[in-house]
């Protein structure tokens, strides 16, 4: 090994004494016995090398998920990341299998940062989701890799835990304000103290009605429709009837999911405000960032926001004007751990608290990411609670699990969730991918984003 390299990667492991008796300058030792003390403090470990990278895919529930293997040349280690984009399941695959296997080979294994900015860079277009994605797994595995080595769960490694678990809000949606009210009460008998009410799914489309695009037989069969009005008249009277009926402790939380006008949006907001929620989340597209200055002018209900944010250039200023109270980027969409820990830094000098994205659409792998991010950095807000299902804990061992409404993970080595390959087989990806949930259009048949 050389010792240069030595003492870059290994030297948290050496006393200061032994430290002091290497001689840069010299590359040498003093004496033979600090050597070996050296070697054995090291355990005479060569340098950590990349020498496969894989993505493999499940769909234990009809959900497309990715996960990223990175093996190395220490017999037994390897690592895994989450790489879930579900609408592209299919060139992550491509990105993992046919670009990163090739281009990480021989990599050191201890450089996450430096692999992250190399990878990032090496297609000279960056940000595009695929592409992130692909990233993410990579870098999430990096991090299992490194936590292992150093016989840590991966909390430790970025400062150690601020909270003893993860709290979380739960999803209470449904297609009548009666079963809404019903779920909160369960979910509050459950132990969460956090919910996000919906009613008819996003924009309220179960419930819309029979548009006049569909009359005229225009569009495709799969499109739902969305009445704006039936959307934003229920939501507040959603609101008012899970207030009375479940009372002021529990936190409630709604997704616009950016399917409102701006003014739209912004009038909600403020009719909202009586309730008292959590936050309000998505509110805006992308596309409308500067809208965010308008809105938090106009009202103080906490926005959460960033579900569909891939780049820095979307997020920063939003979080440096302290225009939303929450970031609510998708890890895996935006490059793995190593980014979202800047992002979580930013957000604590303007006061911008974490809640990623957490959906069904992300592995357990993923979701213990999150999990041991949110223990670590100080300006945790909340994370979206992940459904642990006996399927899914058959193909990832170690998945975290939901306890009183906090998620709890294992104190295993690195991220602590395992990958069964001949279970995960056994629910392959469909041939074809058609995911049309974001396919919404309005009475006369425009498209609606997101």
């Amino acid at each position: 090994m050389d010792r240069r390299d030595a003492i870059k990667n290994m030297g948290m492991g050496l006393s200061a004494g032994a430290l002091g008796q290497f001689s840069l300058k010299n590359n040498s030792w003093s004496s033979k016995g600090q050597q070996e003390r050296y070697s054995k403090a090291t355990n005479g470990l060569p340098p950590l090398e990349i020498t496969s990278v894989k993505a493999i895919a499940t769909a234990p529930h009809g959900i497309e998920l990715i996960v990223v293997k990175v093996e190395t040349n220490e017999p037994g280690l390897y690592g895994l990341g989450c790489a879930t984009f579900r609408q592209r399941a299919k060139p992550v695959l491509s990105a993992v299998n046919d670009y990163l296997a090739d281009f990480c080979m021989g990599m050191n294994v201890n450089n996450i940062e430096d692999v992250w900015q190399m990878t990032y860079q090496n297609s000279y277009w960056r940000n595009g989701p695929v592409l992130n994605n692909a990233l993410s797994g990579l870098d999430m595995a990096l991090w299992d890799i490194k936590g292992k080595r150093a016989n840590m769960p991966v909390y430790e490694l970025l400062g150690g835990k601020t909270r003893f678990a993860v709290d979380t809000y739960t999803h209470c949606g449904d297609e009548s304000i009666e079963a809404v009210v019903d779920n909160v009460k369960e979910a509050m008998e459950q132990g969460f103290r956090h919910c996000r009410i919906q009613l008819g799914g996003y924009g309220s489309t179960a419930i819309s009605g029979e548009p006049d695009f569909k009359k005229a037989g225009f569009g495709m069969d799969r499109d739902r429709f969305m009445d704006t009005h039936t959307y934003l008249q229920g939501t507040r009277d959603l609101f008012e009837k899970v207030r009375e009926a479940c009372g002021d402790r529990i936190e409630l939380c709604h997704d616009v999911h950016e399917r409102v006008q701006p003014r739209d949006a912004i009038q909600l907001c403020e009719d909202l405000e009586q309730y008292r929620p959590f936050f309000i989340e998505d509110p805006l597209s992308p596309e409308n960032n500067d809208w965010f200055e308008l809105l938090r002018q106009k009202t103080s209900v906490p926005i959460a926001m960033g579900e569909l944010y891939n780049n820095p250039h979307e997020w920063t200023k939003p979080m440096t004007n302290r225009w939303i109270d929450f970031i609510r980027i998708h890890i895996s969409q935006i490059g793995g751990i190593t980014p979202a820990m800047k992002v979580a830094r930013l957000g604590e000098f303007f006061n911008v608290r974490t809640a990623w994205h957490g959906p069904g659409d992300v592995s357990p792998i993923g979701h213990a990411a999150n999990a041991h991010i949110d223990l670590a950095v100080w300006n945790f807000g909340i994370q979206e609670a992940p459904n642990m299902t006996n399927r899914l804990r058959a193909i990832f061992p170690g998945a975290p699990r939901v306890e009183n409404g906090y998620v709890k993970i294992n104190e295993a080595p690195g991220i602590g969730v395992d990958l069964n390959e001949e279970e995960a087989k056994k629910f392959p990806i469909p041939d074809k991918q058609l995911n049309t949930w974001t396919q919404v259009r309005a009475l006369d048949g425009t498209p609606i984003r997101p």
